[in-house]
């Protein structure tokens, strides 16, 4: 049964990868989606083949937001759903503590953190008129374990965690209606994972199946993350079947975070 008929959603960086598969899902669920990116081209692409809206929008100007917030009342009605997907992962090579630049760190917080803080801040006035509604979101496992290879996106996703906690409770206090959970997916091969191991094994020398075969083999289940394990999460934290649930940060790793076979 489609559990979100009729209700607007909005997913951030939606023109591919795991924003892709997400907003497919909630179309699939009976959501009337819009997609926002700064790839453009790619973005009305995807959007006429999954049948979406397609809004160009950097998440990291607190204009713009406004901006495509009224755009969508407009064409649409009030918000109902915000998946704050878009985020940026930095090099490989330079995401340690003594190469990251200053200017890097700032990119990445700005994106990551700054551009997810804006999105719930700009769709409480929809989603209040709205009558309620659903924020999800994306931080990673990264925001639990240590990242010291990529210590600014470690560091902003554990911020996306935190923050979401924040949200919840504020919009609790003040009996918004309105839930904020996180979803911290594991591994996923999207274009920014695979752009990060093709930096990975040439520092290791080795091919990059190799280095996925790395990353499987540390999950407990055996397998990366799919982009559909976690479209799915998203798709449950957005529905009334998770009417009940806020402040959640909820794991779509196959175990990596939780499982004692993987501490040992």
């Amino acid at each position: 049964m489609k559990r979100l008929v009729e209700r607007v959603a909005l997913v951030t960086g939606g023109a591919s990868g795991l924003g892709r598969a997400i907003a497919l899902r909630l179309a699939a669920e009976g959501a009337r989606v819009v997609i926002t990116d700064v790839q453009q081209e790619l973005g009305f692409t995807t959007a006429e083949e999954g049948g979406f809206i397609f809004v160009e929008q950097d998440v990291s100007d607190e204009s713009r937001w406004a901006q495509v917030v009224n755009e969508i009342d407009r064409r649409l009605g009030p918000l109902e759903i915000l998946v704050n997907n878009a985020g940026i992962v930095g090099s490989a090579t330079r995401g340690g503590l003594e190469t990251i630049s200053l200017v890097d760190w700032r990119r990445i917080f700005a994106v990551n953190v700054e551009g997810v803080f804006l999105g719930c801040r700009a769709v409480i006035p929809s989603m209040k008129r709205a009558g309620g509604g659903s924020i999800v979101n994306i931080s990673s496992i990264a925001g639990h374990l240590a990242t010291p290879s990529a210590i600014a996106y470690g560091a902003s996703k554990a911020a996306v965690r935190h923050l979401s906690k924040s949200v919840a409770q504020y919009c609790a206090e003040k009996k918004l209606n309105v839930r904020c959970n996180s979803v911290h997916p594991g591994g996923v091969r999207t274009p920014l994972l695979n752009q990060y191991i093709e930096e990975i094994s040439k520092q290791r020398g080795c091919t990059s199946d190799q280095v996925v075969a790395d990353f499987a083999a540390s999950v407990p289940l055996g397998d990366l993350t799919r982009e559909e394990d976690v479209a799915a999460a998203v798709a449950f934290l957005a529905s009334d079947d998770a009417r009940h649930v806020t402040g959640f940060a909820l794991d779509v790793d196959g175990g990596v975070v939780h499982c004692d076979t993987f501490k040992r």
